[in-house]
């Protein structure tokens, strides 16, 4: 009931044409509504991103904390809105999307958003999942340490050494960082190749935090030394002869296809790096919140994105206190010295009628009432300046940044409300994600 009204609330904020949502062959862009509270330094080009009906990428990545969820479900919302058929994907292991969509979108498949008539679905892919199917068939091509010394004893140490400098438990026990926001993503990519999702014309992936996002680009490589190494092994294994191999417990054939999985992945992870470095068909979308700490962190996101060919050309700046305080002192001001010259009026009215006393206490108690009123409001007034006041320094880093300074910069306001279902998510994208 709760959700259902907080719903009704929010929709009658959007403008009317939201609510009478036109057929998909009519869909229009929900109207730009100007608000106080959300005055974007720069148009966030959403025309431009719209345009045209080619299939387009979009990874909205991050520090954690900063939004990315809330944003990337907005800007989907908002193709979906526009005409486009959209799949928003979460990649992220804290999933928090069917929290966003105020719905159950985890199962690794996509679902249909209720709302949105058909125009936009969203997944939750299980990146854990995919790391545990890595592990489970890399292991088909591990060396026990046992196997290794009985080589020893045979008189094939130099063998044995040589296996143990492939160091594959390394590989086995703890895989790369990022490696499953890898494989999950090239799920993605392989699946959406079908004939049946075809009709995507915008694909929103969430992503995980910064971190991950850094090392999946690196995860080729990393793929490339490792199955080196499984390729190596099964070129000693067979030089060493049928007996030697048999004390692996391992068969030709099943290392073949450990080693062609590997291929196989490999090949899709490198298919994931060209898809994020494609200037044509995808754009990396920084988000950051006005804090040392957040510009920081973007602007070595930045850097890595560049130094690996990723096209990144906007940055939302999210969190946003469009509240300055400025004049609430001089209106307080103000304010006693009026209640002073109505407490002297008042109180020569009562000198020249003989009396007054329950007018006058009835003043005095508006006057002590509005007072603790006047408090409670300088205390957030208060707070608010002084976070404003910071986020500007970080917005002043911001603006000195050799590199953020040249993408096309979007401020996000801090909402009133919690984001959450299509409705708010419509309101925010129009908010946001402006012509």
């Amino acid at each position: 009931m709760a959700s259902a009204a907080m719903s009704a609330s929010i929709a009658s904020r959007i403008a009317p044409r939201a609510a009478r949502r036109p057929r998909p062959h009519q869909r229009r862009p929900i109207s730009r509504r100007v608000s106080a509270v959300a005055l974007a330094a720069e148009s966030a080009g959403f025309d431009l991103m719209a345009k045209g009906k080619d299939r387009k990428y979009y990874m909205v990545g991050g520090k954690g904390g900063v939004g990315k969820t809330s944003l990337s479900s907005s800007l989907a919302v908002k193709f979906a809105t526009a005409g486009h058929h959209t799949l928003l994907v979460s990649t992220d292991p804290a999933h928090s999307l069917s929290d966003s969509l105020a719905q159950d979108v985890t199962g690794g498949l996509p679902v249909a958003v209720e709302g949105t008539d058909g125009m936009m679905y969203a997944m939750e892919v299980d990146p854990d999942q995919a790391k545990a199917e890595f592990t489970a068939f890399a292991k088909q091509a591990d060396v026990s340490a046992g196997a290794k010394d009985f080589m020893s004893s045979v008189g094939l140490g130099g063998l044995a050494d040589q296996l143990g400098d492939l160091k594959l438990g390394e590989l086995l026990d703890t895989p790369p960082p990022g490696l499953d926001e890898g494989i999950a993503i090239a799920k993605v990519v392989q699946f959406i190749k079908d004939e049946k999702y075809a009709k995507f014309t915008r694909i929103v992936f969430d992503t995980a935090p910064t971190g991950h996002t850094l090392r999946l680009l690196l995860l080729p490589d990393f793929l490339d030394a490792s199955i080196g190494k499984i390729v190596r092994l099964r070129q000693k294994l067979t030089s060493a002869g049928d007996a030697v191999k048999s004390l692996f417990g391992v068969a030709d054939e099943a290392q073949d296809e450990a080693v062609a999985k590997l291929e196989r992945l490999k090949a899709q992870l490198q298919e994931v790096k060209d898809l994020f470095r494609n200037e044509d068909t995808t754009e990396f979308v920084i988000v950051t919140i006005p804090t040392v700490l957040g510009i920081s962190e973007s602007g070595r996101l930045l850097a890595e994105l560049r130094k690996e060919r990723v096209p990144a050309r906007r940055l939302v700046v999210n969190q946003i206190i469009n509240v300055t305080g400025e004049g609430f002192a001089a209106r307080k001001e103000t304010l006693a010295v009026k209640e002073a010259a109505l407490r002297e009026a008042l109180e020569k009215v009562m000198e020249d009628t003989d009396g007054g006393g329950d007018t006058a206490s009835a003043l005095d108690e508006m006057l002590a009432a509005n007072a603790s009123v006047v408090h409670d409001a300088q205390t957030a007034v208060s707070f608010c300046t002084v976070k404003a006041r910071d986020q500007r320094r970080a917005m002043e880093m911001l603006d000195a940044d050799a590199g953020l300074r040249t993408l096309k910069r979007i401020e996000a306001p801090l909402f009133d409300m919690e984001i959450r279902g299509v409705p708010a998510l419509q309101f925010m994208g129009g908010q946001v994600w402006t012509d």
